[in-house]
C-alpha cells in the first residue's frame, strides 16, 4: 500500500492509503491547524470512527455523495477520508454561501447527508453537526478497502457567481492524477487557503496521502503566515496572488527579518498575479522557487512557468503542459494569430471533456477544443498571456476592456490590498469603469482620490481609467483569490456600495 519512501502504490484506495500511512508512521505529524497537531494514527482513528457514524446514522455507503461544509479545521479532511473509506464521494462546498445559494447547490449534489460545524445553511438533506455529534463510541479499527467513481465532486462559480458542480471521473484511488508538480512524499506542506476550493482540497488530500506534514490555517493572515514558515520550516507552500500581495505589503522590516529559506517551491495559481507582486517574491526567495500554474478544476488544459522563465517572458503564465495544445479563437470561431486576444481553448490528447463532467452546466466545447472561458493571447513561441474571463470583459464605447489589467495597476499603490473593477451602466459609453478598492488597516481614506490613484493610472491608457471608485475595509477577494464581479456589480446596481467618488 505504501512504498518505503512514503509514496502510495498506484491503484490504492485513498481511504486505505491513510490507513497505510498510519501503520508505517503512526506518530508522525499529519495535520497542524490552529495550534493543534494530529498524528497519522489519530487522523486514521478519527476517520474510521466518523465513517462508521456516517454509515450508522445516515446510511452512507458505496456510491453515495456527502457534502462537507465547514471552515478549515481538522474534521474537514478527517471527514473527506471517512467518506472515501465508505466508497462514497466527498463534495466540499463553501459554508459562507447565502442560504438560498447553499440550498440550490446542495440540491444539485443530492447528498446522503451534509457534514458541517455548528449547523449549516438550510437544506432539505440530513445534517451531521460535528460540534454536537460525537464519534468516540464508534470503533477506530480500519475499514475494508473500497473505491468509488467519481472520486470527488467540487463546486466552482469562478468569477461569474453562477455555481456548478464538477465531477472528477477518476476513481478515489492513488495515481498520477493525484500527484502535484514538485510534490514528493513526506514533505512539510503549508496550505493556508480554504479547503472547500478545488486546488487546496486536492493538495491537502495529496499531502496526507503521501505522508506529509500538512499545515493549514483557519483563515489566512499575512503576519501569521510568516510565523508559520519560521516555526514549521515548510519546503512547499501553496499560495494565491492575494496572499502573496498581502505579505509583500507588510512592513519591510517584518518581511526582511523573516527566515523563508526552507521554502523550495512556492506554488501559486487561481488568479492573475500582479507583476510587482511576482517580482517581489522572485527577489525575496529566488526565481527558481516560484512556480505558477494556470489551469482549472476541469483539467481542460494547463500551463506552467517558473520565476526564471517569467523574467524572460514577463506576464506570461507559461506554455502548454504535455498533452495539451493552446488555440486562441476569435468571436466567430476563427483561429487568431500570435499577439491577438481571443478565447483561450485547449486541445487535449484525450479529447475534450475527458477529465470532468458538469452537473448543472454544459461544457464550452467547440469541436475538439474546450475552454475555461478565459481570454488571452499567445506569442510566436507559444507563451500564454491572460487577459481576463470572457464574462468579466467590459464593453466600453465599442472597445473591450479587461478588468484584471486595471486591478493589477491599482494594486501597485501603497496602502491598497486589493481591487476589483466592474462596469456600471452609462448612457454615453454603455458602461463606466468603477473600482472597488480595499485599503490596508493603516491606510487612511484618501482626501484627494484622483491624486492617490494618479501613479497607477499613469500605467494605463485613458480608456482604462476608472470613472468612479469606492474605498472599503471589507475583503474584495476571498482567501482563494476569487472575486465575484457579477455579484459586486449587482450589489452596486441596487445601491449597496459603501462610498463612491466620481473621477
Amino acid at each position: 500500500m505504501i512504498a518505503g519512501d512514503g509514496q502510495p502504490c498506484n491503484g490504492a484506495p485513498l481511504g486505505a492509503v491513510l490507513s497505510g500511512q498510519a501503520l508505517v508512521t503512526p506518530g508522525a505529524p499529519a495535520l497542524t491547524i490552529a495550534g493543534w497537531t494530529w498524528t497519522y494514527a489519530e487522523m486514521e482513528q478519527g476517520a474510521n470512527r466518523r465513517a462508521r457514524l456516517l454509515a450508522d446514522r445516515y446510511g452512507v455507503g458505496a456510491g453515495d455523495r456527502v457534502a462537507i461544509a465547514m471552515p478549515n479545521r481538522m474534521e474537514f479532511m478527517e471527514t473527506a477520508f471517512a467518506v472515501w473509506k465508505l466508497g462514497a464521494t466527498p463534495c466540499p462546498v463553501s459554508h459562507r454561501m447565502a442560504p438560498a445559494e447553499f440550498a440550490s447547490l446542495v440540491d444539485l449534489i443530492e447528498p446522503r447527508c451534509i457534514v458541517a460545524a455548528g449547523g449549516a445553511a438550510c437544506s432539505r438533506f440530513p445534517l451531521h453537526d460535528i460540534e454536537r455529534d460525537a464519534i468516540a463510541d464508534y470503533p477506530a479499527d480500519p475499514l475494508p478497502p473500497i473505491a468509488t467513481s467519481p472520486g470527488r465532486i467540487m463546486n466552482s462559480g469562478g468569477s461569474t457567481g453562477k455555481p456548478k458542480l464538477i465531477a472528477d471521473p477518476n476513481p478515489s484511488t492513488w495515481g498520477p492524477d493525484k500527484v502535484g508538480r514538485r510534490c514528493t512524499p513526506r514533505m512539510t506542506f503549508l496550505l493556508p487557503a480554504p479547503l472547500y476550493h478545488s486546488a487546496p482540497f486536492n493538495y491537502a488530500a495529496m499531502a496526507l496521502s503521501q505522508g506529509s506534514h500538512l499545515i493549514c490555517a483557519p483563515r489566512f493572515d499575512a503576519a501569521e503566515w510568516l510565523e508559520l514558515v519560521e516555526r514549521f520550516r515548510p519546503s512547499f507552500v501553496y499560495m494565491v496572488p492575494t496572499m502573496m500581495s498581502r505579505i509583500a505589503k507588510l512592513p519591510a522590516e517584518l518581511t526582511a527579518a523573516a527566515d523563508l529559506s526552507s521554502i523550495e517551491t512556492l506554488l501559486h495559481m487561481a488568479a492573475p498575479c500582479p507583476p510587482a507582486t511576482k517580482r517581489w517574491w522572485i527577489d525575496r526567495i529566488g526565481p527558481e522557487k516560484v512556480l505558477e500554474v494556470y489551469g482549472g478544476t476541469e483539467r481542460i488544459g494547463a500551463t506552467a512557468i517558473d520565476g526564471t522563465q517569467w523574467l524572460e517572458h514577463p506576464g506570461s503564465v507559461g506554455q502548454a503542459s504535455a498533452g495539451f495544445e493552446i488555440v486562441i479563437l476569435g468571436p466567430d470561431g476563427e483561429e487568431l494569430p500570435p499577439g491577438e486576444i481571443g478565447g483561450i481553448y485547449f486541445r487535449a490528447q484525450g479529447g475534450p471533456a475527458a477529465n470532468y463532467s458538469y452537473i448543472g452546466s454544459t461544457p464550452g466545447i467547440r469541436g475538439d477544443l474546450d475552454s475555461f472561458g478565459d481570454m488571452g493571447s499567445v506569442d510566436k513561441d507559444g507563451w500564454l498571456y491572460l487577459a481576463d474571463r470572457r464574462t468579466d470583459m467590459i464593453l466600453l464605447g465599442g472597445g473591450n476592456v479587461y478588468p484584471a489589467e486595471i486591478e493589477a495597476a491599482l494594486e501597485t499603490l501603497p496602502g491598497v490590498l486589493c481591487a476589483a473593477v466592474i462596469g456600471l451602466p452609462e448612457e454615453d459609453m454603455g458602461n463606466r469603469l468603477h473600482a472597488i478598492v480595499e485599503l490596508a488597516p493603516e491606510q487612511e481614506v484618501p482626501a484627494d482620490a484622483a491624486r492617490f490613484f494618479a501613479p497607477a493610472l499613469a500605467l494605463l491608457g485613458s480608456l482604462k481609467h476608472p470613472r468612479s471608485w469606492e474605498f472599503t475595509r471589507d475583503r474584495v477577494r476571498d482567501d482563494a483569490g476569487k472575486v465575484r464581479r457579477s455579484q459586486l456589480r449587482a450589489e452596486r446596481l441596487t445601491g449597496k456600495e459603501t462610498r463612491t467618488e466620481s473621477a
